[in-house]
């Protein structure tokens, strides 16, 4: 039996230790009960499904589309489009206001939104005299904007990952987001 007095001697490095030690026997990991490997690997298939018939279908459009299009809702996509950036604004606005984790994930949303509105913009302009409106919006407002949501996103991501490598008692440094395992998995030596 270990006293008290015998954990006081202990560092608190080795009581973290213990304490993870003794928390694994309490309360096994929640996730070894799925199948990560099998999701990985549904997931994986998905998208390789997906870029293929992605592929055959651009062919088919350059293959098939006429230069020039007349669109009968044109004001209702694009104030679709809008309002559904706006929503996305407006869910990031709140997630930060309320500190939600779920923020990393509306900031990425919206960061893509604008990367769409910038391109559709600009290439929609091309050959009309509004063609360097466009390109300013999009060289000034919605690629900056859109880089810095991107990189907010992936700093939350990385100080997510070290709050809870920190409460795990893991002192290791934050390795890139590319490195760290999806779901607590561990990591593989590189081959």
């Amino acid at each position: 039996m270990i006293t008290e007095a015998d954990l006081r001697e202990l560092s608190p490095g080795e009581r973290r230790q213990l304490a993870r030690s003794l928390a694994v026997i309490d309360y096994p990991h929640p996730l070894l009960e799925l199948n990560l490997r099998r999701g990985r690997k549904i997931g994986l298939l998905f998208s390789i499904i997906a870029c293929t018939v992605l592929v055959g279908w651009i062919i088919v459009l350059v293959l098939t589309l006429t230069r020039d299009y007349t669109a009968t809702h044109w004001r209702l996509a694009w104030v679709g489009f809008d309002v559904v950036l706006l929503a996305a604004f407006a869910a990031t606005g709140w997630a930060f206001w309320r500190g939600r984790q779920i923020v990393i994930a509306f900031l990425l949303i919206t960061a893509t939104l604008l990367c769409c509105d910038a391109w559709f913009d600009v290439i929609l302009d091309l050959g009309s005299s509004g063609v360097w409106v466009s390109i300013a919006s999009a060289i000034i407002v919605e690629i900056p904007l859109a880089l810095l949501m991107f990189n907010a996103s992936r700093r939350l991501i990385r100080l997510s990952a070290l709050v809870a490598m920190s409460e795990a008692g893991d002192a290791e440094p934050v390795p890139p987001l590319w490195r760290i395992p999806l779901l607590g998995e561990q990591v593989r030596a590189p081959e």
